[in-house]
């Protein structure tokens, strides 16, 4: 499963990506809005960190504006995905864009039916928002679980990018089904690798070798 992390705060990006774990990075307009920063200036100095996948979204809601606009974005670097939203005219633009040899990341999917027409468009990603499912009492798994099978079923290449990751139990979950990828906030990356029993044993392990008097 790769790791993408969802933010725009470069000092984060860069301090998850030296740990190795870091295989791509996601944005959106809200993220952009955060930083405070241009979004051609931020989205440039993230892809110069992360060698990975980094998905930059469009902000128009026309096909035409969406492809011109995702024709400015990929020009930033090599990795870039162009972000476009799951509408009909999100999935023109992903047609017309992905045909040019671009990545795109099809966003705020909500259903198995919208991520299989994600994938006959040809995008490289499907990005299914889980938390915001399980918001209104839906089961964000069980949406991965669909797209998952759909996808096993027909030979599509499209990625699974589970997205609105909220906890590590989602990640857990949704690596167990099967998605591709899961991006998620640098809080909860980081608190993967946090478990009590660690910290209980590594807290013996420091106290039993502090009686030994002995050093490294």
């Amino acid at each position: 499963m790769k790791f993408f992390v969802d933010t725009a705060d470069v000092d984060a990006i860069r301090e998850l990506a030296d740990s190795g774990l870091v295989d791509g990075v996601t944005t959106n307009p809200s993220l952009i809005a955060k930083s405070g920063r241009d979004i051609l200036e931020v989205t440039k100095e993230i892809c110069d960190i992360v060698e990975g996948p980094v998905s930059a979204e469009v902000t128009a809601l026309k096909a035409d504006e969406m492809i011109e606009q995702g024709r400015k974005l990929a020009g930033i670097a090599e990795n870039i995905a162009v972000k476009v939203p799951l509408t009909m005219d999100g999935l023109k633009a992903c047609k017309v864009l992905t045909d040019e040899g671009r990545m795109v990341n099809v966003t705020l999917c909500f259903s198995a039916n919208q991520a299989l027409l994600a994938a006959k468009c040809g995008a490289s990603f499907i990005s299914p928002f889980i938390g915001r499912l399980d918001d209104i009492n839906l089961d964000g798994m069980e949406l991965i679980a669909e797209i998952r099978q759909i996808y096993d079923n027909y030979g599509y290449e499209t990625e699974i990018l589970a997205a609105s990751i909220r906890t590590a139990n989602h990640v857990k979950q949704a690596a167990l089904i099967g998605a591709d990828v899961g991006t998620m906030p640098p809080n909860v990356l980081k608190g993967l690798a946090q478990h009590p029993l660690t910290d209980k044993g590594l807290d013996a392990f420091m106290a039993d070798w502090a009686k030994t008097g002995q050093t490294l």
